[in-house]
């Protein structure tokens, strides 16, 4: 019997220490949160500067609900692209460097738009192999050949595309990858784009508000993008709006040929209805926040610093990271699950990451610090991983 199979399918998860548990939140998100009944320190969101539950912009959706409502009722190309939409598309345009930006609700829904309009048979696409499923998922949509290159290695990169004879080529790449927290080798991909004319799509949601000069994103960061010099034509770029920016949403930045492109062919942009225009206008007021944030990244920076330092002389074997993002290697599923387990006892949050979101082997505890987080929250969790060890 069918249900036979599904109650199958979820007991040989529990038993591979792989089933997910949902847990539910009885407070706003931050450093501090009550989750199933009881006060914790949350290492799991990805609210980087604190802005989630930012009385600015709770202010900016009061105002915005007051005077747009709260649905949007339509698709952007129907009737609901309203101005709020129209406002933040070319202020995230000009923000991270580029002509034009189309909003989106998800950025699933995002990477899903760009690769299978761009690509189809006949063409290639050239992953990293770690990519996020979002990105995978749209090659598989693209129709496109599949070639998938060793985790940021530009000479298999290479190699791949040097014998490829597809009529178009696309390298898709996270910029920050989102389970191990290192950053792609950007300026080598966009030489190889150029050497062999092909687009380079980038994911950028981790690094968009974090990394580069007032939070502009990866690009910035590796000085491919400047006040002064926009972005390269054959570049697109994607980032979300629900980490950083402490909303929800996301974007894609690109030459004004490609967004209008995408306008027209991307199936989710043109078949859904458009987000809320709150969540537009208070993105705006997040934007802002996001450039003068400077002081909120620099404390972000130094939680980072004190819980690697923290943890340089035990058994925990971290990932080489610079990032928000710091992954704790454990390796065994159940051994992942307990410790994590142990933590929340202590009264801390961090989520245990297991296959088939990780390779095999590879089951971790994430970390994601805030700028929220204090210096005793960090060391709280120190002590604790030291005393587990």
């Amino acid at each position: 019997m069918i249900w036979d199979e599904l109650q199958a399918g979820l007991q040989e998860l529990e038993g591979e220490g792989l089933k997910r548990r949902r847990r539910v939140l009885d407070s706003p998100c931050g450093p501090v949160c009550t989750v199933d009944g009881r006060e914790v320190v949350s290492f799991c969101s990805n609210d980087y500067l604190g802005l989630a539950n930012d009385p600015r912009l709770i202010a900016a959706a009061q105002a915005a609900a007051a005077q747009w409502g709260v649905g949007s009722g339509a698709s952007h190309l129907v009737s609901g692209h309203l101005r709020p939409h129209e406002t933040l598309e070319t202020a995230l345009a000009e923000f991270v460097g580029f002509p034009r930006a189309l909003s989106f609700s998800t950025g699933y829904m995002a990477n899903l738009a760009i690769v299978p309009a761009l690509v189809g048979r006949g063409d290639a696409v050239f992953a990293d192999k770690v990519n996020h499923a979002s990105l995978i998922d749209a090659v598989q949509l693209s129709r496109a050949d599949s070639h998938r290159y060793l985790h940021g290695d530009v000479a298999s990169l290479s190699a791949m595309l040097k014998a490829s004879t597809a009529r178009r080529k696309l390298i898709l790449t996270d910029a920050v990858f989102s389970m191990d927290g290192d950053l792609a080798p950007l300026p080598a991909l966009l030489e190889l784009a150029e050497r062999h004319d092909a687009w380079l799509v980038i994911d950028d949601a981790h690094g968009f508000g974090v990394l580069g000069e007032n939070g502009r994103g990866s690009l910035s960061h590796f000085g491919l993008v400047t006040k002064t010099q926009p972005a390269n034509k054959r570049v697109i770029l994607m980032g979300t709006l629900g980490k950083a920016a402490g909303g929800s949403g996301a974007f894609v930045a690109a030459d004004s040929l490609v967004i209008e492109w995408l306008l027209q062919r991307a199936r989710t942009y043109i078949f859904t209805t458009a987000a809320s225009p709150i969540m537009a206008a208070t993105l705006l007021t997040a934007l802002d926040c996001i450039i003068n944030a400077d002081a909120a990244r620099d404390k972000l920076m130094q939680r980072i610093a004190q819980l690697r330092s923290g943890l340089e002389d035990t058994r925990w074997r971290m990932l080489r990271s610079e990032t928000a993002i710091q992954p704790i290697i454990v390796g065994d599923n159940a051994e992942c699950v307990r410790v994590a387990e142990a933590l929340l006892e202590r009264g801390l949050w961090v989520p245990a990451i297991r296959p088939p979101t990780v390779p095999k082997g590879t089951a971790r505890l994430r970390v994601s610090l805030s700028a929220t987080h204090t210096e005793a929250h960090v060391a709280a969790l120190v002590d604790a991983l030291k005393a587990l060890a």
